[in-house]
């Protein structure tokens, strides 16, 4: 089982004692929660690209992000439109097959580091 599946299958063993072995992440979640995972992968034009994940298993909405030789997980916070994430200095935020990413440390009214479209 790859590490991914793994991830996901520590997320449907909610209640049971979980066990995570070296590169994993395993969140107990509430009886009864399914877990979804979505793969998308961005072109963000001179940013490059991102390779996101997206973890739903309500309550719980994350996101790994993976861009220039950095990895994070975000979560899903209140957005007025879209799916919004945060994480570290970064938001995500996406709507449809677009999404910007936001570097928080360039000031609350900068402009996206990163503007991307999904690519099939």
């Amino acid at each position: 089982m790859n590490a991914r599946k793994t991830f996901l299958a520590g997320l449907l063993l909610a209640g049971a004692p979980a066990v995570a072995q070296a590169g994993e992440l395993v969140i107990p979640l509430p009886a009864g929660a399914k877990a979804e995972t979505i793969k998308a992968h961005y072109t963000c034009g001179t940013f490059g690209t991102v390779e996101a994940r997206y973890f739903n298993a309500p309550p719980v909405a994350l996101a790994s992000l993976a861009f220039k030789g950095e990895f994070m997980v975000v979560s899903n916070v209140i957005a007025g439109s879209g799916a919004r994430y945060a994480g570290g200095t970064y938001i995500w935020w996406t709507k449809g097959n677009k999404a910007d990413l936001y570097d928080v440390t360039l000031g609350e009214d900068a402009a996206p580091v990163a503007s991307c479209s999904t690519t099939p």
